[in-house]
C-alpha cells in the first residue's frame, strides 16, 4: 500500500504504485498517475493529466500539471509525461501540452530541476537535464540530454538547446544553441564549445580537438553558413558528434542558430 499522509488529499482517480510516498498537505487529483518509488514532500500538488515515472522525488510548494500559461489553450486534455529518477526541489512549475504543440509536454530521465524552475507547455526535455535555481524554459523549448541551464536563465519560446551545450547563468536565449555549445549573455551570445561538460562526461582529447576543430570552421567569418556546413560535413562524416552539429543546424527550425559575438570562433 501507498504511504499517504492524513492530510494529504488524493482523488480516487489517481493511481499509485504500492510504494510511493505522500506527505503532509499534498494535493494529488485527476487522471495522475505515480511511478514505483514516487516520494512527495509536504504541500506538493499535482493536478491534471500528468504522469511521473519510478523514483522522482518531488519537494514542498512545486507545482506540476496545472493550466498552461498559454491564453489559446481551450482545456483540450493535453498531457505532462515526467520520466523516471528526476529529483524536483521547491516552487517548481511544470504545466502540459497544448493542440498547438502536440498535446503534450515531456521531460526525460536523471533530471535536476532546482528551485523555481519553470518548465512550459510543450516542452522537451533529455535525459539527465539540468536547470539550475529560477531557470525558466518558454511554451515548446527542445533540451537535449545533458544539457545544463544556470541560475535565473531564460529560454524563448520554440528555442532548440542542444545535448551537452551549456547556458551561463542569467542568460537569455533568443537563438538555438548547438550541441555540446556554450552561451552567456543578457541576450546570449555563442562563446565556444562545453569542453568542461565534456570533459567531465569522459569524451577523449581527441575527440574534443576533433569539435574544436569543426567548431572553427563552421563559426568562420569565411563563406556562407550553408557552404561551412557542407564543408564540416565533408570532412568529418564518421564523427557522430560533429555530425550531431551539423544535422542540428541543417534541421527546420523557427529560430536562427546562436552565433559567437562578433565573430570570433573561439573553441
Amino acid at each position: 500500500m501507498a504511504t499517504v499522509h492524513p492530510t494529504a488529499i488524493v482523488e480516487p482517480s489517481v493511481k499509485l504504485a504500492d510504494d510511493v510516498t505522500i506527505g503532509p498537505y499534498c494535493v494529488v487529483e485527476g487522471d495522475v498517475v505515480l511511478g514505483p518509488g514516487v516520494r512527495l514532500e509536504s504541500h506538493v500538488v499535482i493536478v491534471g493529466r500528468t504522469k511521473i515515472g519510478a523514483n522522482c522525488h518531488i519537494f514542498p510548494f512545486a507545482s506540476i500539471g496545472p493550466r498552461p500559461q498559454d491564453l489559446k489553450y481551450a482545456g483540450e486534455p493535453s498531457e505532462l509525461i515526467i520520466g523516471a529518477d528526476n529529483m524536483i526541489r521547491e516552487y517548481v512549475t511544470m504545466h502540459p501540452g497544448t493542440k498547438g504543440g502536440g498535446m503534450a509536454t515531456r521531460v526525460g530521465n536523471h533530471g535536476l530541476f532546482m528551485v523555481g524552475v519553470h518548465v512550459a507547455h510543450d516542452c522537451v526535455v533529455g535525459d539527465n537535464v539540468v536547470m539550475a535555481n529560477n531557470a525558466t524554459l518558454g511554451g515548446h523549448v527542445v533540451v537535449g540530454d545533458y544539457a545544463v541551464l544556470g541560475g535565473l536563465a531564460a529560454v524563448h519560446q520554440f528555442v532548440r538547446i542542444g545535448h551537452h551545450a551549456m547556458v551561463g547563468g542569467m542568460s537569455g536565449v533568443e537563438h538555438d544553441v548547438i550541441p555540446y555549445g556554450s552561451v552567456m549573455g543578457d541576450r546570449a551570445n555563442l562563446l565556444g564549445l562545453n569542453v568542461i561538460g565534456m570533459r567531465r562526461r569522459g569524451f577523449s582529447r581527441e575527440d574534443i580537438r576533433l569539435l574544436r576543430r569543426a567548431y572553427r570552421l563552421l563559426f568562420a567569418p569565411e563563406g556562407t553558413m550553408a557552404e561551412r556546413v557542407s564543408d564540416v560535413a565533408q570532412l568529418f562524416p564518421d564523427n557522430p558528434a560533429i555530425m550531431d552539429i551539423v544535422e542540428f543546424i541543417g534541421a527546420d527550425s523557427p529560430r536562427a542558430i546562436c552565433q559567437p559575438k562578433d565573430g570570433r570562433a573561439v573553441a
